[in-house]
């Protein structure tokens, strides 16, 4: 769930109250009750969301951290249900189109968080090996403004607030010990490596300064120099004892507990768990072995078309040989961090200039290519979307630190999915439909989101993109790397494979490097399901172009199709079904 819940925040925007539009359009009695419920609902999970509220660009909560007490979560859970009672007493045969799949929406994301609510021993798994509750607040601090005196004091306060905060998330995980939840010890082996990370530089130099090292220009060097030590002094009497707090925990209490495989169907409960996440994040009703089915029929697909490129390049050698020629030439990687930093952005620039191809309409927020920290390690490349109110451009992160583990064939690829045609194009676009709540603005389905990135690297073709052939095979490997997820999740977690066997089938089907798929595995592993999303989402995408196309003929417009898709923000793959079946129809009006 916290991939799902990482998602939300980079798509999110700043709170907005009702707007004067929205209220003008609700020109009946249901439909004003829907929208006040809609505000009220949004307003509530920023003051209980806090971080959340952050990344959404919402700043009036910026001294707080969520209450993870048990009686806070309790209340949560109940509201909750409350408001679910509320949404489902909606009539909703008085609402027009566009409000009916709002309340659709609201309802089943609700459904399923009150659904969540009965596995208990899952809701305490928050150590990960990517985005886990170890580097929650260094992800945050990126996000954290500091451009007047009073942002700066929130910020003071939120450190403060520390403390408090992982002793709730540590009692919380003691919690997930009794109950039989404990990650596995290799993700655990990564939460160690990523807190030691984050603790061993000096205060000043930890990913936890970064706010203090962007103060207003406009401040006097000595007023500057006086904020920087407050904030020194606050990391190491608030940050460094907490985090060693729980580096503590994991390493003496969480490690000897952990099972060694991880797989949800070795936890109490955890099949109807794992069932509950396929759902989830596929949005469809497609059971483990369907999907493992997907996954391999995609590779064999897919491994002729690299076998092809193979053959193009005139190498005459097994597959493996390929691969190897690929990672051990010097001439395919970056000879430095700083000159890969400067490859992305180069891609990015060439590919802004061919959007206009392929989309009616983009969107005007603009986008960043930045390093991402250095305590994440050998994690994958990811993108933060932008604020609504324009306050935060979007940025795609690139992991500089791993530049020997990133050669130049894959990163056209990369760039088409974390950035533009990909992540930045479809969360920008979203943020501005000015027609549809915030909710849907700032919200996130994983199955959308991550299958609009895979459908986006197969768009490059078509700008200007993979024009030889090593290029070609980083773009099919990305692929292939995709397909496997479906073979190795459900492998994992549902087919009683082991961690090893999933290492192995995953190298020889894709080529990736050892060390990067151990990292992958270990994220199968700690978020569960999330892997599914991607290949599911892009076939959906691909089998509803392909039939706006039979049925339109002449008349159809790649460019309005693609508008199609993105112009209703994030929705389940039923329903941006449903709303393409009637995008078509108008076509034909």
């Amino acid at each position: 769930m916290l991939r799902q819940v990482m998602l939300w925040l980079a798509a999110a925007a700043a709170a907005m109250p009702l707007s004067a539009q929205t209220v003008a359009a609700a020109d009946n009695d249901a439909a004003r009750a829907l929208h006040t419920l809609f505000e009220r609902e949004w307003e509530d999970r920023a003051s209980r969301f806090p971080e959340w509220a952050t990344y959404r660009g919402d700043h009036r909560f910026g001294d707080r951290l969520t209450d993870a007490s048990p009686a806070a979560r309790a209340t949560r859970d109940a509201r909750t249900r409350a408001v679910l009672t509320e949404a489902r007493a909606l009539p909703h045969e008085k609402l027009s189109g566009t409000d009916r799949v709002s309340l659709e929406m609201f309802i089943e994301q609700h459904e399923r968080d009150v659904e969540a609510q009965a596995f208990s021993g899952y809701r305490t798994m928050t150590l990960s090996s990517l985005w886990g509750v170890q580097s929650q607040l260094a992800g945050l601090l990126q996000m954290q403004p500091v451009n007047n005196a009073e942002r700066i004091e929130q910020l003071l306060r939120r450190l403060a607030a520390y403390p408090q905060r992982m002793d709730q998330e540590i009692a919380n995980l003691r919690r997930g010990v009794a109950l039989g939840w404990v990650a596995s010890r290799d993700v655990l082996d990564v939460v160690l490596r990523q807190i030691d990370g984050q603790l061993a530089p000096a205060a000043e130099k930890s990913p936890w300064f970064a706010p203090f090292e962007r103060l207003p220009a406009s401040l006097a060097a000595a007023e500057r120099e006086a904020i920087r030590e407050r904030g020194r002094q606050a990391i190491i009497q608030h940050v460094v004892p907490a985090m060693r707090q729980l580096r503590a925990f994991v390493a003496d209490e969480a490690l000897p507990k952990a099972p060694a495989s991880g797989a949800m169907s070795s936890y109490p409960g955890g099949t109807q768990v794992y069932q509950f996440l396929v759902r989830q994040h596929t949005t469809t009703t497609l059971a483990p072995q369907e999907i493992h089915d997907i996954g391999q029929r995609e590779l064999k697909r897919l491994r002729g078309e690299m076998e092809a490129v193979i053959r193009e390049t005139k190498f005459d050698a097994s597959f493996a040989k390929f691969i190897e020629h690929l990672n051990s030439e010097p001439k395919f990687f970056h000879a430095s961090g700083e000159a890969l930093l400067a490859g992305y952005r180069d891609i990015a620039k060439r590919v802004d200039a061919e959007l206009p191809r392929l989309f009616a309409e983009l969107p005007r927020a603009p986008y960043g290519v930045a390093p991402m920290p250095a305590h994440l390690g050998n994690a994958a490349e990811y993108y933060n979307g932008p604020a609504l109110d324009g306050s935060r451009a979007g940025f795609f992160y690139a992991n500089v630190v791993a530049y020997k583990r990133r050669p130049i064939w894959q990163m056209e690829s990369t760039v088409a999915h974390e950035a533009v045609p990909g992540h930045h194009l479809q969360t920008a676009r979203a943020t501005e439909l000015r027609g549809l709540p915030p909710f849907r603005r700032a919200g996130g389905y994983t199955v959308y989101s991550e299958g609009w990135g895979l459908y986006a690297e197969t768009l490059g073709f078509e700008l200007g993109l993979y024009t030889d052939p090593y290029s070609r095979f980083g773009f099919l490997q990305w692929q292939a790397v995709r397909a496997a997820r479906l073979v190795v999740d459900t492998g994992l977690h549902a087919l009683g494979w082991s961690r090893q066997q999933a290492i192995d089938f995953m190298i020889e089907r894709t080529g990736l490097d050892r060390e990067f798929t151990e990292s992958e595995i270990d994220r199968y592993t700690s978020q569960p399901g999330q892997a599914l999303s991607y290949m599911i989402g892009q076939l959906k995408i691909i089998e509803l172009r392909d039939r706006a196309k039979a049925r339109l003929g002449e008349r159809f417009d790649i460019r309005k199709f693609h508008n199609a898709v993105l112009d209703q923000g994030a929705v389940p793959m039923p329903t941006l079904e449903r709303l393409i079946d009637e995008w078509v129809k108008a076509q034909h009006s």
